[in-house]
């Protein structure tokens, strides 16, 4: 099933996931440092990093979500693929909202460097491994149920940029 919101042939949604999850993922890792970095300026550095990760991948979260909504709707009722896609796109709603949520609680934080509470961290550690498992079922929609795959993907397909299907050049005609 062909991705329905494409750029240069390609779907957009699958193009702008990596940015969110790497941003949220990275920030995660400056956690796990920051509980154990004994120097306060190193700490302060790793949680005003963080913050800023976290800010930027929410707003990567939410570019990217429109287009796997379109993507979604796409996809017929009753198939294995529709409640698949219905588990993705909830449970990253509930990842970014953990994510704004420990983003919330370090905005508050009484430093400048914006250090995050216990139950900062905590959030931001859920929506971690919740974005692992959310993240496999994207992966199982794209590389199991062809989720955003064109039609006619096939190993010698033309060039996305020269033809717009896999299954013939620019003219339509059957390759």
């Amino acid at each position: 099933m062909e991705a329905r919101a494409k750029a240069l042939g390609h779907p957009i949604h699958q193009m702008l996931i990596p940015f969110p999850f790497g941003l949220l993922a990275t920030a995660v890792i400056f956690d796990v440092i920051y509980l154990f970095v004994s120097n306060p300026a190193t700490a302060d550095t790793l949680s005003t990093v963080a913050f800023w990760m976290i800010a930027a991948g929410i707003v990567g979260g939410l570019v990217a979500a429109p287009f796997g909504l379109i993507d979604y709707l796409a996809i017929p009722a009753g198939t294995r693929a529709k409640s698949v896609g219905l588990l993705h796109g909830v449970g990253n709603v509930f990842v970014l909202i953990l994510f704004a949520l420990s983003l919330w609680m370090r905005y508050n934080a009484p430093t400048a460097a914006h250090r995050p509470t216990t139950a900062a961290l905590v959030a931001g550690f859920v929506a971690f491994l919740l974005a692992g498992v959310t993240g496999w079922l994207g992966g199982e929609l794209v590389d199991r149920l062809g989720v955003g795959v064109d039609d006619g993907a096939h190993l010698d397909a033309p060039n996305s940029l020269t033809t717009s299907s896999a299954h013939g050049d620019a003219h339509g005609n059957v390759l």
